[in-house]
């Protein structure tokens, strides 16, 4: 399989009426990273449209997490990368966050000493002054009660972020990220360490708030993947090995060799 842009979904969303769609495509061109003459992430291409549920596999190493790192400002990149029609590439993180664009960490970074509500209400009054993120609101925002309801924790809304389980502090940090309005979302390894029970209730939630949304999941967990993932994109020593449906990426002989060979043979 040839590694390419998906132009005919890119085209089919362009197309569509202006409410369907909105420009809401994240679209990466020739996206390049190098650490001390080390290259990270090398001539990457990559268009994900809103709806397309993209999972971003490959072996440790391969530049999957630094490409998030570019997109989000977090590290120093060449080429370009757009969402919505605004470069990213240049801009500080905080103005990627404006720009409706989001990502978590492996690590939830939710304030656990706060309630789950305190933590939805800062993420949510970002375009508040500091002064008045300090006080507490006598109304819930719309915002704040729709993503509750969202993540499945509107039953744990004073409890301290500190005691929820794993799986419960990535959902609350998802939606953080939704009551920001984020339209993209950038999703490193969601389900890392999390149950069965917990990966299932986390491909649901990603389902559900990838119907209106681009959102790119990096991941690990084959099995996740098969079972919730729209398409793949396999990256391999920073560059896009292959590109396709689960079906089209798990029969690849490329991605046979270099990352589902284990896998493969087990099956």
């Amino acid at each position: 399989m040839t590694p390419k842009p998906d132009l005919q979904a890119l085209e089919k969303a362009i197309a569509a009426p202006r409410g369907e769609f909105h420009r809401d495509y994240l679209q990466v061109k020739d996206l390049r990273v190098s650490f001390d003459g080390f290259v990270a992430v090398d001539g990457v291409d990559l268009v994900v449209t809103s709806g397309d549920l993209r999972f971003l596999i490959g072996p440790n190493g391969a530049g999957k997490t630094t490409l998030i790192d570019a997109i989000t400002g977090l590290a120093k990149a060449t080429g370009s990368a757009t969402f919505g029609g605004v470069e990213l590439l240049g801009m500080p993180s905080h103005k990627i966050v404006r720009a409706a664009v989001g990502r978590t960490f492996q690590t939830a970074s939710v304030i656990e000493e706060l309630s789950v509500l305190q933590n939805l209400d800062i993420a949510a009054g970002m375009g508040r002054k500091s002064r008045e993120l300090l006080r507490r609101r006598k109304i819930v925002p719309t915002e704040v009660e729709l993503a509750l309801e969202t993540i499945g924790l509107t039953g744990l809304v004073n409890a301290p972020a500190g005691v929820l389980a794993h799986g419960q502090k990535q959902w609350l940090e998802i939606g953080m990220l939704l009551v920001q309005d984020a339209r993209c979302l950038l999703l490193d390894e969601p389900v890392a360490g999390m149950s069965a029970i917990e990966r299932e209730q986390t491909g649901e939630l990603l389902k559900r708030i990838g119907e209106q949304r681009t959102v790119v999941v990096v991941e690990h967990d084959m099995e996740f993947l098969r079972n919730f993932a729209n398409s793949v994109t396999v990256l391999h020593q920073g560059k896009v090995l292959a590109e396709g449906t689960v079906a089209e990426v798990q029969a690849d002989p490329k991605v046979i060799e270099v990352y589902l060979g284990e896998t493969h043979a087990a099956a």
